[in-house]
């Protein structure tokens, strides 16, 4: 399938795991991909692997000049900006939500929510003028109760922003999607395999995700062939929300806290 040919994406933290999945997925369906990221040495060795219809942007999504810089680069380099995967995030808040700091928090949304909405605002015109769209990568933390308490709240919030804007902006022909993942095999868990084997038993289809199925579910998403879908979350999550245990996982499996 072509179904991104003459069309450019812009994946954040792209340098590794589901965001140099989707950058690889798209570039493969025709797209010219702006791969952005922290992580310059990584960043350059996916923007080598996927080749000619790449650019590498090294990009902080908590600072807005930098967000600016990577639109305005994207539009430089290829013309037009069509489609913004919003993939930065990450647990930052490691203590239990008793003891989380205000500071904690902040930074927790700073990143993943308010983030989110830098990319957004920045990428704007540009969807307007091409009827493009987003896909936000949230989480299924922010659907049900999976622990992590300031990281699932600033995943919800990323689904109520979606929602907003793909309301507000509808009528204009720009969509906004969310993809809420599971248990994703990432390097993020390479230092703990025993927990990752751990919690594929958990899953319905006996298996933690891996990052092509997120990359699957963007690349539809993003395409044509979701041309009707705007304001929609969907859990990318091997039955985990509605298998044996279901929503319960959270408290009884993932996070269990001893008092």
């Amino acid at each position: 399938m072509r179904r991104f040919e003459g069309k450019v994406a812009l994946i954040t933290a792209a340098a590794q795991g589901i965001g140099s999945a989707v950058a690889r997925r798209l570039a493969d369906e025709g797209a010219s991909v702006v791969v952005t990221d922290l992580q310059e040495d990584k960043l350059a060795e996916v923007a080598n692997g996927i080749g000619e219809q790449t650019l590498p942007v090294r990009v902080d999504v908590t600072n807005r000049d930098d967000v600016d810089a990577a639109v305005a680069a994207a539009v430089d380099r290829f013309g037009r900006l069509d489609v913004v995967v919003n993939n930065a995030g990450g647990c930052i808040v490691r203590s239990v939500p008793e003891d989380a700091t205000a500071e904690e928090f902040h930074a927790q949304l700073d990143l993943t929510l308010v983030g989110a909405s830098r990319c957004i605002q920045a990428a704007l015109p540009q969807l307007v003028k091409h009827r493009g769209n987003v896909v936000t990568i949230s989480s299924v933390n922010g659907l049900a109760a999976f622990g992590n308490i300031e990281y699932a709240a600033a995943k919800a919030g990323q689904i109520a922003l979606t929602v907003n804007y793909a309301a507000r902006y509808g009528e204009l022909g720009v969509r906004f999607n969310v993809v809420a993942p599971g248990t994703i095999k990432t390097p993020n868990w390479d230092s703990q395999p025993e927990t990752l084997e751990r919690f594929g038993k958990l899953y319905p289809l006996g298996r933690v995700g891996e990052p092509e199925d997120i990359a699957a579910a963007v690349a539809f998403l993003a395409s044509d062939d979701a041309s009707w879908i705007t304001g929609h979350t969907l859990p990318v999550e091997g039955g985990v929300l509605t298998g044996p245990g279901g929503m319960n996982l959270g408290p009884s499996g993932f996070f269990k806290k001893e008092y």
